[in-house]
């Protein structure tokens, strides 16, 4: 686990507050950081999809996996490409190129501390603070100007692409989106793992099911947000799981605690 003193810490805050003030009010963010969360970003793409099975569509997801996202951000494209296309404060810049670049660290064991070490690389954000989230963010801002015809809801470094399917014609565009995805991962060197990304499709009644260039795993259900979700878009089984959570917590009570009578003096068997 990574520690930061206080001070550090409050630092840390006051630029992420004056981060994201900053990035408000920039004309070069597709989306604002104000008031993402995943319930926004599952609600959004929900509401999306219903509407798209509701019209009678049907949906293909893609739901994809960068291979050590937040360890892959190169330092200098960020720093030089991206930070000052979004921000022209140049101390804002400067202090966000000295909070990932030239860091070290040490280990502590009970009472006793390492000697101090250059953590030498070139890329990476680090984790475990809520300034890493916003420079990915950040990193992957202009990945919606990549894709012209699918729809592709983002919350930090989970990823998703998805369109309503009609015809052939529809596959061949969703294809196209995933190639110009590919592409903007190449160039800034964010490679996706591609054994982990998979397709989920959705109500393909009387479609016929296009196989994409990636080959792509079908999944029936997939983890989106912490929120499993169905082929069928149905609760069902976040349902069961939330009651099953819900079983194992009351279990837990009832072990722990004895019923007495009204005097509290005999024990009551449930």
């Amino acid at each position: 686990m990574s520690l930061t003193c206080v001070a550090c810490k409050i630092m840390k805050s006051i630029i992420h507050h004056y981060t994201v003030d900053q990035l408000n009010n920039s004309a070069s963010m597709s989306t604002s950081p104000e008031g993402r969360s995943c319930t926004t970003s599952l609600v959004t793409a929900f509401e999306l999809w219903t509407h798209w099975i509701g019209d009678g569509y049907g949906v293909d997801i893609v739901y994809l996996d960068y291979s050590k996202a937040l360890d892959s951000v190169d330092h200098v494209k960020l720093i030089i490409k991206k930070l000052f296309n979004i921000s022209s404060n140049c101390k804002l810049i400067k202090w966000i190129a000295t909070f990932i670049e030239d860091r070290k660290m040490r280990v502590k064991v009970k009472l006793e501390y390492s000697n101090r070490v250059a953590v030498l690389s070139l890329s990476g954000v680090p984790q475990g603070v809520s300034f890493g989230p916003l420079v990915f963010l950040i990193f992957e801002n202009d990945l919606p100007l990549w894709i012209r015809n699918s729809m592709i809801p983002m919350f930090a470094d989970d990823t998703k692409i998805s369109r309503k399917i009609t015809d052939v014609q529809d596959s061949f565009l969703l294809q196209e989106a995933l190639d110009c995805l590919l592409e903007w991962s190449k160039y800034w060197h964010l490679n996706f793992n591609i054994e982990k990304c998979k397709i989920m499709r959705i109500q393909h009644i009387g479609l016929s099911q296009t196989e994409y260039e990636l080959k792509l795993q079908e999944a029936e259900k997939e983890k989106d947000l912490e929120i499993i979700v169905t082929n069928d878009l149905k609760p069902a089984v976040r349902c069961a799981k939330a009651t099953a959570k819900a079983m194992q917590v009351l279990g837990v009570i009832k072990r722990s605690l004895i019923l007495t009578d009204e005097e509290g003096r005999l024990p009551i068997t449930v």
